[in-house]
């Protein structure tokens, strides 16, 4: 970044270039709008996407999710059948496991997040655990495979996306198959008619496009669950999965920006600066700091829409004249803060660094 707003046509040999694959892949995946972080509710149309492959056009008349596999009493049912099931609508926080990767040096190649793959909706569903009992399955279950109807190819492996749960996550976790999103039904990019939300883990295990649960006698050996959203240090190292969401935070950017840098610019005097934090699992937030002239001041915690929601955030800045860095950080009721640069790992899953704001302070007319 130049230090300067007004050259558009500045060069940035320090910065890496990003490729043209990833350009691309930034063109098809859309993040949310941190202006929209004054919503505890992210409007649908600016709810971050990230689809890996081609959004499949389903019928939901003609949609069928299957139980099958290690199952004593498998079963269909249809759509009208799964909404006719118990209904419960919950606030949750969905956040990409690669939001931030961008910021990650050296960078991984993929999509290159920032800071804006994160939204919080109201979806509307039935919980998991019941149909799965329904379907009896055996002692031996080790893994519920989860299917989506979405197919291509990953490092030249072909596969339906897929991710897995075990019996005891299905248990502990508020696990929901989702067919409403903000009191509609859900759009074709969301997952229409039919995906899994899981409360309090990073967005991967919300499997969309959902047409089948297998219950497997083994551990799932899916693509997606095996070869990547895993935190590897080197090449060959099998890793850790990705799985509960780490804990961060975000300021709606003050003042309005600058077109090219995205800088921000304000008249100097009071202003109320305000955000979202969350974490995983449910657990709640527990406080907020913000850097202000160099200093770290507490947040007042504003609330949130539900236990998987992010919590709201605010504080009052005198902004004064001159180029600031605001920054912002998080800590949960467990003792989990942000830190204030990434550890790395090879696929930059869960980057929580600190989020960084810059911002022209021109004096008051």
């Amino acid at each position: 970044m130049t230090d300067s707003p007004f050259a558009p046509g500045a060069t940035r040999n320090s910065v890496p270039e990003f490729t043209r694959e990833e350009v691309g892949l930034a063109n098809r995946n859309s993040g949310a709008l941190l202006e929209t972080l004054d919503c505890d509710i992210t409007p649908t149309g600016t709810h971050y996407l990230l689809t890996h492959f081609d959004v499949p056009m389903l019928s939901a008349p003609d949609h069928v999710l299957e139980f099958a596999g290690a199952f004593d009493a498998p079963f269909a049912l249809s759509m009208d059948e799964i909404k006719a099931q118990p209904q419960v609508t919950q606030p949750v926080t969905l956040e990409c496991a690669g939001n931030g990767r961008a910021g990650m040096d050296p960078r991984p190649l993929s999509m290159p997040w920032m800071y804006e793959a994160v939204g919080t909706s109201e979806w509307t569903g039935t919980p998991l655990a019941s149909l799965i009992a329904r379907a009896k399955p055996r002692d031996s279950v080790q893994d519920f495979a989860f299917i989506g109807a979405d197919f291509g190819y990953d490092k030249g492996v072909a596969h339906a996306f897929g991710r897995s749960l075990t019996p005891q996550d299905v248990a502990e976790l508020d696990v929901m198959l989702v067919w409403g999103m903000n009191g509609a039904p859900l759009l074709p990019q969301h997952g229409a008619p039919l995906r899994l939300i899981v409360p309090g883990w990073y967005g991967m295990a919300s499997v969309k496009w959902l047409t089948k649960i297998e219950a497997l006698e083994h551990r799932y050996q899916g693509f997606q669950q095996v070869e990547t959203y895993r935190f590897r240090a080197y090449e060959g190292d099998p890793g850790q999965p990705v799985t509960r969401i780490h804990v961060r935070s975000l300021m709606k950017p003050p003042g309005v920006p600058d077109w090219f840098t995205r800088d921000r610019w304000l008249p100097a005097g009071r202003v109320t600066l305000s955000g979202r934090a969350w974490s995983g699992g449910g657990v709640p937030i527990e406080r907020v700091e913000v850097l202000l002239n160099g200093d770290w001041h507490d947040a007042v915690l504003t609330g949130r829409a539900g236990r998987y929601a992010w919590t709201g955030w605010q504080i009052d800045w005198a902004a004064t004249p001159g180029l600031h860095e605001l920054a912002c950080r998080a800590t949960d009721a467990e003792g989990n803060h942000q830190p204030l640069s990434a550890a790395q790992n090879l696929g930059g899953f869960a980057n929580n660094s600190v989020h960084r704001v810059r911002v022209h302070v021109a004096e008051s007319a």
